[in-house]
């Protein structure tokens, strides 16, 4: 069975896409409806915008989507995925590429997504950290003992896990890592607090967008971030979606599902390598590779 898994924000770099522009009309065509919708030239910023410009988060989140999403598209036309899934932003791209949703409304959601969490950043000071060779209940632990806002946000694989909050929580809490062993415990550059209760006027803002948009029932099941567990009903889909922004990704029971359920090839589909690096430290004799056109 092949999974296809779609990469969150961070895999986004300068001149990401440009190929497939340039190779195939049928992306080629998907970019220039992007323009349209996103009422500017996205494709002038992701090939060849500074990495300042592609750091926007309206700019990065729809970016990457597109990227992964055309990319998907173009390879349907040969083969189909028997399972998806995405970390963060990728769950959108996933839900694409199984049909639960269309280009247009996958691109919508995400734009409205990238705005909607980025006024949330702005309303208070947030980042996060990640935590590297502690066990998962130890970075809980240190969490539940700090009295501002501070939770795990990312269970990535086992023995790396992002914690999301206030600016005070998480340098308290990356204080308490590296007190407790943890090999590495450093600030992330991103915006704010992302899959935290501090996305909260996020995640109401992006359900009613959600709650307007049509979902269908996919070609093959999504591994959804909020419980980790294969989905096919678009209710269902739709509520774990609205949750997901201020629940944590929980990646490593994805991974192990997927495996559980027959995964035996594992496409990355967009930019970046980081998810195939995470599926090797789970099966090692996974089939792991890169997205091709």
């Amino acid at each position: 069975m092949i999974a296809y898994v779609f990469p969150g924000q961070g895999a986004q770099y300068v001149g990401m896409g440009k190929d497939l522009f340039d190779k195939s009309s049928k992306a080629k065509d998907l970019f220039l409806k992007a323009n349209n919708i996103l009422k500017f030239k996205i494709t002038d910023v992701m090939f060849d915008g500074s990495e300042e410009d592609l750091k926007q988060t309206k700019v990065t989140q729809p970016a990457i989507f597109l990227h992964s999403v055309i990319m998907a598209k173009i390879m349907g036309e040969r083969f189909r995925p028997d399972m998806v899934a995405g970390h963060s932003l990728g769950e959108f791209s996933a839900l694409v590429a199984n049909e639960t949703l269309s280009f247009e409304d996958g691109l919508k959601l995400v734009a409205k997504r990238a705005d909607a969490m980025q006024k949330a950043c702005e309303l208070e000071p947030s980042t996060m950290a990640a935590i590297l060779g502690l066990d998962d209940s130890i970075v809980e632990e240190i969490c539940i003992s700090i009295p501002d806002v501070v939770i795990p946000a990312n269970y990535n694989s086992p023995g790396q896990l992002v914690i999301s909050g206030t600016v005070p929580g998480v340098e308290k809490a990356i204080e308490k890592a590296t007190a407790a062993g943890a090999k590495r415990a450093m600030l992330l550059k991103v915006g704010g607090a992302f899959h935290s209760p501090l996305m909260e006027p996020a995640r109401l803002e992006l359900s009613e967008a959600i709650n307007h948009t049509k979902f269908n029932r996919g070609i093959c099941p999504v591994y959804q971030n909020v419980t980790g567990q294969s989905v096919t009903d678009p209710e269902i889909i739709k509520t774990n979606l609205i949750s997901q922004l201020t629940s944590p990704v929980r990646w490593t029971q994805i991974m192990k599902n997927m495996v559980a359920d027959g995964a035996k090839e594992i496409v990355e589909v967009g930019p970046g390598k980081v998810l195939q690096g995470l599926f090797k430290k789970i099966d090692r004799n996974l089939a792991v590779n890169s997205a091709e056109f």
